[in-house]
């Protein structure tokens, strides 16, 4: 899918901008060339490589730079498509000032450095260690005891050649200096293989809670060998919850089901029914499913709280209500629907295929649980 929207995109620049340009035939068709090579890197890395798009296994600055480059192409792209529009509608009160907009070939140069600003900016801010973002949450039917109990959430750590071993460092030391008492992950955790991620998921051993670390699979781990993945995970000291829960501190219910793309490799598909099976009556329930989309089927199983990733936070302002029209409406923050709670997190890294955020800041979630009492 990406492969052909990254074709319409660019054949659209080609059409619009640089076919325009006062070259003569043969730089015009050398620097088509070089724009379609930019906007289709996913594409030829894997072919060229042998990686996947997924996980293009080429050194990080290269990465960073056609990233940079893809970014600003679709920049680019979007506002073209938006002046064509504006022409398209003041043609039809007014030819002469829609031919006008139309022909403009100056706005074509500035839609390309401000596609390159943002996209410099936007590939810096995805690729930071992230903020910590804190908020409490009531818990109906949580023991007094366990007001102000301290969980962090991670979400789409995305290991890869753009996010290593130095940054996955960062994230945990910024997670263990919270000093949870739990910390959960909703999957995504890496990008390739347990060869090639070897040394970037080294650090993740280090993540310390005085109740574990728990994770449940995303889409992305089954894109490479999901079995060994999760013999890795294992050795690390994270336990994978697939289709099945643990009772944390004797105080809540805590549930992991595995990514639904499951399905289409021959492994577990998630089952809420079976996650649920057995627990313990009058205790509230966190769930952790890496998909928000699937949260009104789960709050109607009984979840109580889910937390989520999978978006990204949809990126960047504007992006974000395209993302959510696949996810169910669900894309970043707080939900509320029939007495259940769903977070979604903008994730803590994000895949090498569109690594940009504008205005969608990555995060470090530090969910403070309170009893409902507590809470008022």
């Amino acid at each position: 899918m990406l492969p052909i929207v990254n074709l319409v995109l660019g054949s659209y620049l080609i059409w619009r901008y640089v076919w325009r340009l006062d070259f003569r035939p043969a730089g015009r068709a050398a620097l088509a060339a070089l724009l379609m090579a930019l906007i289709e890197h996913h594409w030829l890395v894997s072919r060229i490589f042998g990686t996947t798009i997924a996980s293009p296994e080429i050194p990080r600055a290269a990465l960073i730079g056609v990233s940079v480059a893809h970014a600003a192409l679709v920049v680019m792209a979007v506002l073209t498509l938006l002046k064509d529009v504006a022409g398209l509608l003041a043609w039809l009160p007014s030819r002469a000032t829609g031919r006008a907009i139309l022909r403009n070939k100056t706005a074509g140069h500035v839609f390309l450095a401000l596609g390159v600003l943002l996209a410099s900016y936007g590939v810096t801010q995805a690729i930071k260690v992230p903020e910590v973002r804190r908020f409490d949450m009531p818990l109906a039917g949580l023991p007094a005891e366990l007001d102000g109990y301290r969980m962090v959430h991670l979400s789409d750590i995305h290991l890869s050649r753009l996010l290593q071993e130095p940054w996955a460092k960062g994230l945990v030391a910024a997670t263990n200096a919270l000093e949870p008492d739990l910390i959960v992950i909703s999957g995504d955790l890496i990008d390739g293989t347990t060869a090639a991620r070897a040394n970037d998921v080294a650090p993740l051993a280090a993540l310390s809670a005085r109740d574990g670390v728990f994770a449940v699979a995303g889409n992305h781990e089954y894109y490479a060998d999901y079995v060994a993945w999760m013999r890795k995970f294992k050795e690390l000291g994270i336990d994978v919850l697939e289709n099945r829960h643990v009772v944390i501190d004797n105080g809540f219910v805590l549930a992991g089901v595995p990514d639904m793309v499951s399905a289409r490799h021959g492994e577990t598909v998630p089952d809420i029914a079976r996650a649920l099976a057995g627990r313990p009556a009058g205790l509230p329930v966190v769930l952790l499913d890496h998909r928000p989309g699937t949260f009104r089927r789960n709050g109607a199983a009984g979840i109580d709280l889910q937390l989520s990733g999978h978006t990204h936070g949809g990126h960047a302002r504007g992006l974000d209500w395209i993302v959510a029209r696949f996810n169910d409406g669900f894309v970043s923050g707080r939900y509320e629907v029939g007495g259940s709670t769903l977070y979604v997190s903008n994730g803590a890294g994000l895949w090498p295929g569109f690594p940009i955020r504008l205005g969608r800041p990555s995060d470090i979630t530090l969910i403070t649980l309170r009893a409902a009492k507590a809470a008022g």
